[in-house]
């Protein structure tokens, strides 16, 4: 146990952004387009909670940019000029957000003439000096600048953690030379240029090089190729982007945060349940509002337990429909298995199951040629578990062996009593074959009970989440990247890998059980998911194992169609009294 204080600052600008962005379209009157917005409040009551849960402060507060110039866009008028306008939507939120954070216990703080950045740089450092110890969650890169020994930066998102050691491995420099380091590389999204064409890992070499920007600067001549004639050509400018690039530790936070340099103004307080009942009750948000009950403050909607360190889904959220309720109040638990034991364990649920959603992941959307990295499956909603085989990360842990590992699930993946359901099983089916393992049990696939109920909609397993749980998750962008930068799902660290793979094979339930009942209550409809399941099978036999063809009939009846069309294209000239090209619409629409 420590007696050390802690200060929790929370970039309130970077989460309202990602709420709005990650979550769908939701309304306070559900299904009506002119009924006010309420997704990004949603998910920052999540983001919130959630992060209350994980880390435990004495003090916090949840800082938000003012309205209005800041004393960047007076030194230089193209500070940010090029961002879009914030989207109505979202603007009309930011009032509700900030009174839902209030009402949650947290100090907020919008002060003008400043960036978040500046009043999250000033309390931190203020804190710091007292050996207080400040965590900041944000993923905004340009904090890493404040990073000491008293001084964290989380990103709740995707578990990235900047401390001394994590900002010099990220970036190649300690935190002390990363405002010389963002000056050097200029920030794009700010619209504060650097030196041209100078990236990361080239001003990384110049300051371990030279030891600091002055140093780079004073070597200009010294350093050769288009990179030192460019940064010479920038000399006149780096300082005043360094000024832009600068956050402000010293801000005048008089009439916001009292009886600095103590902190008791922002001492994180308790919940006000009552005025959260009602204001959840305003916005739609019934299922919070149930959950509120008596004194105690709502719990973050869903908590993913998959290996020590793992955060939650943030995003879980409500919807009209029962089952969208349910999901989105249930608490949820994801396995990592690791040892035999877990195995087991799991194995003999699988057996007792009567429907197990099931999800590979692999090394590739081939299906014929794609192998097997890991396997999950959910046995109920809320329950599922992930078994990493062929992660081949730096940092990846000892693994079950996959060949054993199939053995052992053969007999349950070979059984057709054993039912099973997946989203788009025709590639699954594919990929165990391609380890040598016929899949049978197959009876439900939600990508095509989402095609017969909904055939004009997109089927892919997220939107479907979204459309009927009202549930976002993790995209396979967001675990691997993008373009040339793509990582394969094998070298994703596992505590991710898990999350993201039990959350399909969790989605996946939820889907069909949102879904099904549907079908059910609709004999034609039933018929038709049938022979869709059908045909299914008769797809994959067909890819598995060809088509036979008799190349001399098949050789015989091309000639004969041949001449057949030649023999029709001479009687069309003779009727039209002149050749024309028969492709062509408008020729044949003259003729």
């Amino acid at each position: 146990m420590s007696d050390k204080k802690t200060l929790l600052l929370v970039d309130g600008s970077s989460y309202l952004y990602r709420a709005f962005h990650a979550m769908p379209d939701l309304r306070a009157v559900p299904g009506d387009p002119a009924s006010p917005a309420t997704g990004a409040i949603r998910g920052m009551i999540n983001m919130m909670q959630a992060l209350r849960k994980e880390v435990h402060a004495d003090y916090a507060a949840c800082v938000f940019d003012a309205k209005g110039p800041t004393f960047r866009d007076a030194i230089y008028p193209a500070y940010k000029q090029q961002r879009s306008p914030m989207p109505d939507d979202l603007r009309a939120q930011i009032s509700p957000i900030h009174e839902v954070v209030r009402l949650l216990g947290w100090k907020v703080l919008d002060v003008p003439g400043v960036e978040a950045d500046d009043v999250i740089g000033t309390l931190a450092v203020t804190a710091a000096r007292q050996g207080i110890e400040v965590i900041v969650s944000s993923g905004d890169k340009d904090l890493a600048q404040l990073v000491n020994e008293h001084i964290t930066i989380i990103d709740t998102m995707n578990g990235k953690r900047r401390d001394l050691a994590g900002v010099e491995a990220e970036f190649g420099v300690p935190a002390r030379l990363m405002v010389d380091f963002q000056t050097l590389v200029g920030d794009q999204v700010d619209n504060v240029p650097g030196v041209e064409k100078v990236g990361p890992k080239t001003a990384a070499k110049w300051l371990q090089e030279y030891g600091s920007l002055d140093a780079v600067v004073e070597s200009a001549d010294k350093i050769k190729g288009v990179a030192g004639e460019n940064l010479r050509k920038a000399l006149g400018w780096l300082p005043m982007g360094r000024q832009l690039l600068t956050i402000k530790t010293d801000c005048d936070l008089d009439g916001w945060v009292e009886g600095l340099p103590r902190l008791d103004a922002i001492t994180i307080g308790t919940p006000d349940t009552s005025r959260l009942k009602d204001f959840y009750e305003q916005y739609g948000f019934k299922g919070l509002a149930r959950a509120l009950g008596g004194d105690a403050p709502a719990a973050a909607p869903a908590t993913v337990v998959a290996m020590p360190g793992e955060s939650g889904d943030l995003f879980a959220d409500h919807s009209a429909s029962p089952v969208a309720e349910a999901a989105q109040q249930r608490a949820v638990v994801y396995d990592t298995i690791l040892n035999w034991t877990d195995f087991d364990h799991w194995l003999q649920r699988l057996m007792k199951a009567e429907l197990v959603a099931l999800d590979t992941e692999t090394t590739s959307l081939d299906e014929m040629r794609a192998e097997i990295v890991g396997i999950s499956f959910s046995v109920q909603p809320g329950e599922a578990a992930y078994i990493p085989l062929a992660h081949a990360g730096p940092d990846a842990p000892a693994q079950l062996p996959l060949a054993e590992v199939l053995v052992r699930l053969r007999p349950w993946l070979q059984d057709s009593k054993r039912h099973k359901l997946g989203q788009h099983i025709k590639y699954d089916r594919h990929v165990f074959a391609n380890h040598g393992i016929e899949v049978q049990g197959y009876v439900h696939d939600t990508m095509l009970q989402s095609y017969v109920l909904e055939v004009h909609q997109p089927h892919g397993l997220s939107s479907l989440a979204e459309r009927h749980l009202g549930r976002s998750g993790i995209s396979f962008e967001d675990l691997c990247g993008k373009g040339a930068h793509q990582i394969s799902f094998d070298q994703v660290e596992i505590v991710k890998a898990a999350e993201y793979s039990c959350e399909d094979s969790d989605q996946t339930l939820d889907v069909h059980l949102a879904l099904w009942p549907k079908l059910q209550a609709d004999a034609k409809l039933t018929f038709i998911y049938e022979l869709e399941i059908a045909s299914s099978e008769a797809l994959y036999r067909i890819e598995r194992n060809g088509v036979l063809i008799d190349a001399p009939t098949l050789a015989a009846q091309s000639h004969e169609l041949g001449q057949r069309i030649l023999q029709l294209e001479t009687e069309a000239y003779e009727i039209a009294g002149q050749p024309f090209n028969l492709s062509s619409p408008k020729q044949l629409g003259e003729i």
